[in-house]
């Protein structure tokens, strides 16, 4: 047989790319992996970018399209690294037609492209159609003239669908061959070891509607891929995908930090090996996009992906962070491609590094624990880990129950998951019942009062009163048809200047009045279309069908929208100043404050913090008018609104935009013009979740008063040191350094008291063989002084092994071994040697052979572990 050609990745890409530039198709870049498609977490296939295209609900630019896209699925995430070619990243190469060209076209170009530029024989490729799909059979054999038996027809595997709803259509496949000796009579396309699916040509003519039915397009579509590793492992002759240029490197880095060598290893290590080159991958381009570590949604799907990079680094030897150094490898090989992952590499790495610090803090908690469970299970003859055991390695240690699966599974154990579940069930809803408010009434309920009087309008964008008549009054949750004064009342109005708590913006405060009646109202909220104005009436009586005034405290809404609105200018200084993929994660806006949660895996500097005060000020002093527009939600997001992710947009949309400066959706209420605001002040920055960071700020009267506090602060520190206020940080940090020298002095004389006490046990010494022992517990000697003690004792005794324990009045163990070099040549070693006496007082710890310490938390055990130290150490030294 003819050796095929051998291409790296970049040129099959380029070829690939170049081939349907020639047939007029526009070569398009990748897509992010964070998919415009709020039904989809990540970016699954070439096609989704077009998704709307193929439904008809936007217009194509172009005809037809090409692209390299990127691609991430965790469906078979189980399998990576022990098939050939599953992967989670993978680069989808495409060819689009936009109700342009269909079947022929496509077949006969995709034969084209395997055969002459990628110069596959024609005799080990067999392709495969829809059983149903007569057009497509027909071209193959009569246009392309491939003989019906390599034609297979296959059921529901050729058809194809972007998901539960949306596109779909009969596909048709080109595999490779590996094996044509077998002859054609041996044509079984579900054997993966001999048949590769290299090429899928979609043909998108139907959508799959909500109730499974399916409906013909307005056009009909093309939608290609071929796997771009899977043409380089034919191509370049390698076993499997990872042996390619395109993962190999990765793969490799790897394997060089474990010292090892991949062809020489075992197929286990390939696994853990291939397993790290194939998330390395996924997590660098999931963060250039601007993914962010967390416990929901993709940043799950990410934490997840370096958590498996950790534990399958751990399991081929390498110790401590590792992750970042091979990231930079995965790096190298996309930026030609991808520049976005070497203009972001600081970000890639940092956020790696202080995700697997965590991690291999958890992971050794976890595990620890782990090996106990899985010990206790093998005690009872038994191969299931319990649901509660899973559960409190994942609720108690942060132990990802993925993990617990997946080591359980290896050391031959199942994991009962619905027991998990159940578990998991139970603190939901005693998190629940810990957090229930009073009962605004099922949710049901008002959906059943909505449909019965109608919905609320409001009017609060442009009104701050108006006359409103009653429609509904409930007392404790029941309706009543009047409440009188002392009643805490839920009002429905048919209509209201009132904004209800919606999108971080709490809602209006103010009153009701009819008469001598009046209502004040503390909260709004809305349930199904309504506004229900939560008080008291404090005066008086208010009956339903009543015309009430409804007015609004203007004071709070006022410094209300001015908070609003420098949350708008915050996110915008934040993209602007500090990182452009920044993105909301939450937000508080009242009266008083304004609270905005972003995505970000790293402290805002203080300097930063200080420009982005500045950057805000300046936009309120330029007086820049806010505009206000409702539009369909399409021709909100061309012009650049920013919508949040997870958040469900009607058809129309109300579009908040600062010109130059910030477009958002957004239904809240805000100033008029930015000079409204008057000032705005940070007031603290940290963080609140992994990869999450909190900015708390004022802006307006709150800066006024939040002023006002500190200068009375400082007034009353002058007044007490009898200083000016501009010398208080001189005098604190003066204060400071005497408190720390203090602190050290103290420490000095512990140490020395600690030697002192030692000195009076270096008799109790005993000789066993050539070495002289100590092992002696000391009163309340802290972990430093005890360390200093036995190091001492072991510099005057010579060829000697020196254990000594001590416990605070809290109940604290520590443990210290000091060994000679003479006592390490007998094989014993300080730290493996302390670490296992320290778990008789429930605890552990470690460090080099000739000097370590360990801690425990069962001071009650401290002398049996002394005991203990002090056999093993005679039984292994006597003989000396």
């Amino acid at each position: 047989m003819a050796s095929l050609p051998s291409l790296t990745g970049a040129e099959i890409r380029s070829k690939f790319l170049r081939f349907f530039e020639e047939r007029d198709h526009k070569v398009l870049p990748s897509a992010s992996l964070v998919p415009a498609d709020p039904t989809v977490l990540l970016t699954i296939a070439g096609m989704l970018p077009f998704k709307p295209i193929f439904l008809g609900q936007q217009e194509a630019e172009v005809p037809r399209a090409t692209t390299s896209q990127k691609c991430i699925r965790t469906n078979d995430i189980e399998n990576v690294g022990r098939t050939a070619r599953h992967h989670t990243f993978f680069e989808m190469l495409g060819n689009f037609s936009f109700g342009d060209y269909f079947k022929k076209e496509a077949i006969a170009w995709g034969w084209e492209l395997v055969t002459k530029v990628f110069q596959l024989p024609p005799d080990r490729l067999v392709v495969s159609v829809y059983h149903t799909d007569e057009d497509a059979f027909a071209i193959w054999r009569d246009a392309i003239g491939i003989p019906a038996h390599r034609i297979q027809r296959m059921g529901d595997d050729n058809f194809w669908a972007s998901g539960a709803t949306g596109p779909c259509g009969p596909c048709s496949e080109i595999y490779f061959d590996f094996h044509p000796e077998l002859g054609d009579d041996a044509i079984d396309l579900e054997d993966d070891s001999r048949f590769l699916e290299i090429y899928n040509l979609v043909f998108m003519e139907l959508n799959r509607e909500a109730d499974g039915s399916l409906t013909k397009l307005k056009k009909q579509n093309i939608d290609t891929g071929l796997g771009l590793e899977r043409m380089a492992q034919v191509l370049q002759g390698v076993p499997n995908n990872y042996e390619t240029d395109l993962i190999f490197p990765i793969v490799k880095k790897a394997a060089d930090l474990a010292g090892l060598d991949y062809h020489q290893s075992d197929e286990k290590v390939k696994t853990s090996l291939k397993v790290i080159g194939d998330h390395v991958r996924s997590v660098v381009h999931m963060i250039a996009d601007g993914i962010n570590a967390s416990n929901v949604g993709r940043g799950y799907v990410m934490r997840r992906l370096l958590r498996r990079v950790v534990r399958h680094g751990r399991l081929i030897g390498i110790s401590g962070t590792f992750a970042s150094e091979v990231a930079e490898v995965a790096i190298a090989l996309s930026e030609s491609v991808y520049p976005n992952t070497r203009e972001r590499e600081k970000v890639i790495k940092d956020e790696i590094q202080i995700e697997e610090t965590r991690f291999l803090q958890t992971l050794e908690r976890g595990e620890k624990l782990l090996v106990e469970i899985l010990e206790k299970a093998a005690s009872q003859s038994s191969k299931t880990i319990s649901g509660v055991d899973a559960f409190t390695l994942y609720d108690t240690y942060g132990f990802p129950f993925e993990l617990t699966q997946e080591i359980a599974e290896e050391e031959g154990f199942v994991v009962d998951a619905e027991g998990f579940d159940a578990e998991m069930k139970k603190q939901q809803e005693r998190s629940q019942a810990a957090h229930e408010d009073i009962d605004l009434m099922a949710k049901d309920s008002w959906v059943n009062i909505a449909k019965e009087i109608g919905k609320t309008e409001f009017l609060g964008y442009k009104e701050l009163s108006s006359s409103a008549q009653v429609k509904r009054i409930l007392v404790n949750g029941e309706s009543v048809k009047t409440a009188i004064a002392g009643n805490k009342v839920q009002i429905v109005l048919d209509r209201t200047p009132f904004y209800a708590e919606s999108g971080g913006q709490v809602g209006d405060k103010g009153y009701l009045a009819i008469g001598e009646a009046i209502a004040q109202i503390s909260d709004v909220q809305k349930q199904a279309d309504l506004f229900v104005h939560i008080g008291q009436i404090e005066r008086g009586e208010i009956t339903v069908g009543d015309h009430v005034n409804a007015q609004i405290a203007v004071s709070d809404r006022r410094r209300i929208q001015a908070h609003h609105t420098a949350t708008h200018l915050l996110q915008a200084a934040l993209k602007k100043i500090v990182d452009p993929n920044v993105s909301q994660a939450g937000s508080l806006v009242d009266g008083d404050r304004l609270r905005f949660d972003f995505n970000l895996n790293r402290a805002v500097t203080a300097v930063e913090i200080q420009q982005i005060e500045l950057q805000i000020n300046n936009w309120i002093a330029e007086a820049h008018d806010s505009v206000i527009e409702v539009m369909p939600i399409a021709q909100a997001k061309a012009k650049g609104a920013i919508a949040m992710f997870g958040e469900k947009y009607g058809a129309e949309v109300r579009v908040m935009d600062i010109p130059n400066v910030s477009m958002e959706l957004c239904g809240g209420t805000h100033v008029k013009n930015t000079s409204e605001i008057g000032l705005f002040k940070i007031i603290s920055e940290a963080g609140v979740a992994s990869g999450v960071r909190r900015i708390e700020a004022i802006a307006g009267q709150a800066v006024l008063e939040y002023l006002t506090v500190r200068d009375n602060i400082a007034k009353d520190l002058s007044d007490r040191f009898k200083i000016k206020p501009e010398e208080i940080s001189d005098r604190i940090t003066g204060l400071q350094q005497e408190l720390k020298n203090a602190h050290k002095e103290v420490e000095t004389l512990k140490q020395e008291l600690a030697l002192v006490k030692a000195d009076t046990l270096i008799h109790e010494a005993e000789a066993v063989g050539s070495f002289k022992i100590l092992v002696a517990q000391l009163p309340d000697i802290e972990a430093e002084a005890l360390k200093a003690a036995a190091e001492k004792l072991s510099a005057k005794l010579g060829h000697s092994a020196v254990v000594l324990g001590s416990f605070s009045p809290d109940g604290k163990v520590t443990l210290v071994a000091c060994f000679s070099k003479e006592v390490i040549a007998k094989g014993l070693q300080a730290g493996k040697f302390v670490g296992a006496i320290a778990k008789i007082c429930g605890g552990g710890g470690g460090g080099r052979p000739n000097v370590a310490q360990a801690g425990g938390k069962d001071a009650s055990k401290l002398p049996e572990a002394l005991e203990v130290a002090e056999t093993q150490l005679r039984q292994v030294l006597s003989n000396s």
